[in-house]
């Protein structure tokens, strides 16, 4: 699959589940409980080597349902996160959707 990515905050519990997501300034909070999953990671799409000193071939991702603010009413709009635990680095897939 190919994706865009973004590079977004994630706050998230202690266990590592994220509560919000902020990005372009603003803070989207999970509405609804979080799926995971993990992918096997194409890092051949994004350099020539897999990235040194890793065997890792797996990527951790998350889809949420955010609502913008803390407005109840706001519309529940999904979002795709990958985790890179390494790096500490969340990135978000493209495009976001309403949740239906």
């Amino acid at each position: 699959m190919n994706f865009s990515l973004a590079d977004v905050a994630v706050r998230t519990s202690p266990d590592g589940v994220p509560l919000a997501v902020h990005r372009n300034g603003r803070e989207w909070i999970v509405g609804a409980e979080p799926v995971r999953w993990y992918e096997r990671l194409e890092w051949w799409k994004q350099s020539q080597r897999m990235p040194k000193g890793t065997g890792r071939v797996d990527v951790q991702v998350w889809r949420v349902q955010v609502r913008l603010g803390r407005n109840v009413r706001s519309e529940l709009v999904t979002m795709e996160l990958e985790c890179d635990a390494q790096e500490g680095r969340w990135r978000m897939r493209e495009p976001l959707s309403m949740a239906g």
